[in-house]
Formats: C-alpha cells, sequence, structure tokens
C-alpha cells in the first residue's frame, strides 16, 4: 500500500472531484466583493433541481447537523409538540436537538434496518392531532435505509397541518428529490455526501408554507435564522461570512451534474448500489436492509460469521481501504460501503476486489471472484439495456 493511497468508501465525507479540489484553491475574495456576489448568482439556479424545489435554497456555512438544527428552530415554537420519524442514527440525532429546545417531542420509533410506513405515520398523526411538525430522514445513513418520503408528505399533507421537514444530508445529489411534489416544507442537505465537498455548507430549501411559519415563529435563533439567510440571498449575498472555497467548489460541482444530468447521476448511484448488493449476497454476506428500503447511496452489511470490526481493521490496513461501522446499538455489527458522490461503476469493482482479498485474510472460505463477477454481472446487463 502507498502511504499517502486512501480508498474513502465510507458514507460522508467522500472523495473530492480534481476539479472541484482546483476550484476551491482559487485565490481567496473579498466575502463582500462584486466577485462573491456574482459567484452566489451563478450557484443559486442550479440547487433547486437538486431538492426538485422551485423555491430558493438557503446557503448556511456549517455541517449537515447545523442544518438540521435550523430546520428545529425555524419551523418549531417553542410551545410546539412535534414528531420525529426514528429510523436509525441520525432520526435520533433529530429527536434529540428537538429536546435540547425543550420541544414536546414524540418520537415514531422504527426498527434499525427497516423504513418507515407511511401507514404508521398516518395513524400516529391521528392520534396526536397537536402535533406541528413532522421530522424525518431521506436517507438514513446509519443502517443504509431509503425511507419512502413522497409518501409519507402526502399523508402529513392529507392528515394533519404540520409542516414535514426531511433531513436529505446523505442524499441530496444522489437520490431523486420531488420536493413540492412530496409536500416537503424543510428539505436539509450538507456539502460532504453526494455533492464531493469537505464538510462545511448546509443548504435549506424552504417551501412558501414554511415561511408564513418561520416569519411569525417567535424561537430565539440568530445565526441560524433563516430569515436573515433569505433576506441576503436575493441580493446574492449571505447576513454572516461565507466558507468561499467552499463556494468556488459548489459552482464546479453544479457544473459536473449539468455535464453528466441529473437523471444519469441518479441513474449512476441506483447502478452503483445494484452492484454492491450482488455481489454481497454472491459472497453470501447479510444484507442489513430490503431491497424495497435500501439506500442508493450507502450499503449496510451485517456479517454472521467473521467481526465487522476485524474485517474493517484488514482492509484499511492491507489497502488504505476505509468502509463505516456501525453506529449506537449497531456499534461492531454492521460494516457500512458509501457509494455516492465522486464514485463510479469502476469504484465497486475495485472495492469489490479488495474485500475479497480482506475476507480471505480473515479466514471466510469462499471463491474469489463470486464477488466481482456478481457486480460486473450486474453492470453488463445495465449497458445491454
Amino acid at each position: 500500500m502507498l502511504p499517502d493511497q486512501k480508498l474513502l468508501r465510507i458514507p460522508g465525507p467522500t472523495p473530492i472531484p480534481p476539479s472541484v479540489k482546483q476550484a476551491m484553491s482559487r485565490p481567496m475574495i473579498g466575502h463582500r466583493s462584486q466577485e462573491a456576489s456574482e459567484l452566489i448568482q451563478s450557484i443559486r439556479p442550479g440547487l433547486g433541481p437538486l431538492f426538485g424545489t422551485k423555491e430558493e435554497v438557503m446557503i448556511v456555512t456549517g455541517s449537515g447537523t447545523s442544518g438540521l438544527e435550523t430546520a428545529v428552530v425555524n419551523a418549531a415554537a417553542p410551545d410546539d409538540e412535534v414528531l420525529v420519524i426514528v429510523t436509525g442514527a441520525f432520526g435520533d440525532r433529530f429527536a434529540k436537538i428537538c429536546e435540547a429546545y425543550d420541544l414536546k417531542t414524540h418520537r415514531m420509533d422504527v426498527e434499525w434496518g427497516k423504513a418507515a410506513r407511511p401507514e404508521q405515520v398516518e395513524q400516529y398523526l391521528k392520534s396526536h392531532p397537536d402535533i406541528r411538525v413532522v421530522f424525518a430522514t431521506f436517507c438514513e445513513t446509519s443502517t443504509g435505509v431509503l425511507n419512502p418520503i413522497g409518501e409519507i408528505g402526502k399523508v402529513v399533507q392529507h392528515s394533519s397541518d404540520a409542516l414535514f421537514v426531511v433531513d436529505g444530508v446523505s442524499a441530496i445529489g444522489g437520490v431523486e428529490a420531488n420536493m413540492d411534489d412530496w409536500g416537503v416544507d424543510i428539505f436539509v442537505t450538507g456539502s460532504q455526501k453526494a455533492l464531493m465537498l469537505p464538510a462545511g455548507l448546509a443548504l435549506i430549501a424552504v417551501s412558501e408554507r414554511a415561511w408564513k411559519k418561520i416569519e411569525s415563529n417567535p424561537q430565539h435563533r440568530f445565526y441560524l435564522d433563516l430569515k436573515k439567510y433569505k433576506e441576503k440571498i436575493e441580493g446574492n449575498s449571505t447576513p454572516f461570512t461565507p466558507a468561499l472555497s467552499l463556494l468556488f467548489g459548489l459552482r464546479q460541482v453544479l457544473e459536473l451534474f449539468e455535464e453528466e444530468g441529473l437523471k444519469q447521476v441518479f441513474n449512476r448511484h441506483k447502478l452503483m448500489m445494484n452492484m454492491t448488493r450482488e455481489a454481497f449476497r454472491a459472497l453470501q454476506l447479510p444484507l442489513f436492509t430490503s431491497d424495497q428500503d435500501a439506500s442508493p447511496t450507502v450499503t449496510a452489511v451485517q456479517p454472521d460469521r467473521f467481526s465487522a470490526e476485524e474485517f474493517r481493521q484488514v482492509i484499511r490496513k492491507e489497502f488504505g481501504l476505509s468502509v463505516a461501522g456501525g453506529q449506537q446499538d449497531l456499534k461492531g455489527q454492521i460494516f457500512r460501503v458509501g457509494h455516492m458522490g465522486y464514485s463510479s461503476p469502476a469504484d465497486v469493482l475495485q472495492t469489490i476486489s479488495l474485500v475479497e482479498i480482506g475476507l480471505k485474510t480473515i479466514g471466510a472460505r469462499f471463491d474469489f471472484g463470486q464477488g466481482v463477477a456478481a457486480a460486473q454481472q450486474v453492470y453488463t446487463n445495465w449497458r445491454e439495456q
């Protein structure tokens, strides 16, 4: 292994394209300069299509979690009852943020590894008519689950007057989103996942209905006040110092998306998901989620005949290949392979090949090439369609 070679196959942060690195290395400019204003102006039109919205997208300098907290303090008033749909560690994080602001927080806990079902949400809302905001996670990174946000959004609209707020941090840019059609009121993502950037930007799309609540919300906030961001973005600026280098990178990311085409971007992620899942099936390694609930951006595997942590250590030491472990109750039980952002079928084939060597190293029994062949077959079938 080369000492400085890192193969990053975790569900964020993800590898950064060379052209994006180059864009971010541009000389610094004044954040209130005309050049900075033109930079933001060039970025704004490309953000809405990622979320599937015609609404403006706010740019906040901060991590994905800062975006989640922004959503909470703007959508929920101090006396509101809120519902958090918890399908894993990041749904749990949403609940903890709500609890930190002393909101009356209801949790709808779903078995980890399974997606939330719309009928469950509908029943919960009918039983709790005073809920004013529903929080959900699009891709639950900790389990590799993709929740049916479109179906849940319709249930929220038809069963309540609540706002619907969604964490799209490990989905936006890798999975098709239709915010306006789905009835999502606030949609949040972060820069370090499918958007192929370092951590440091939170992007937040807000519906017209949500703005009405935000404008009258007495909840205290300062840096995270979306009213400030709305006022400034309309003038191609931000209320506080932006991460300019990341914005240069974001502009290049949007150019890459335009060149490839968003439909193809989403298809590429589905292809990588299918290749990865079929490879692990061929290696007789149990997948943690069903095909119905699986995310196109991350695959979780629950080995039943060897230690997930030992396996992770071996492939990291041998090849510099990093895959993620389990979180909270799943720590030591699963490993997670990211396939999002600056990632291609070629990367999947390399990863599966190295996984096979890692499995042999720890004594797993199988024939070399089974996983790679399965992934190759998925790719070949896709090409012939």
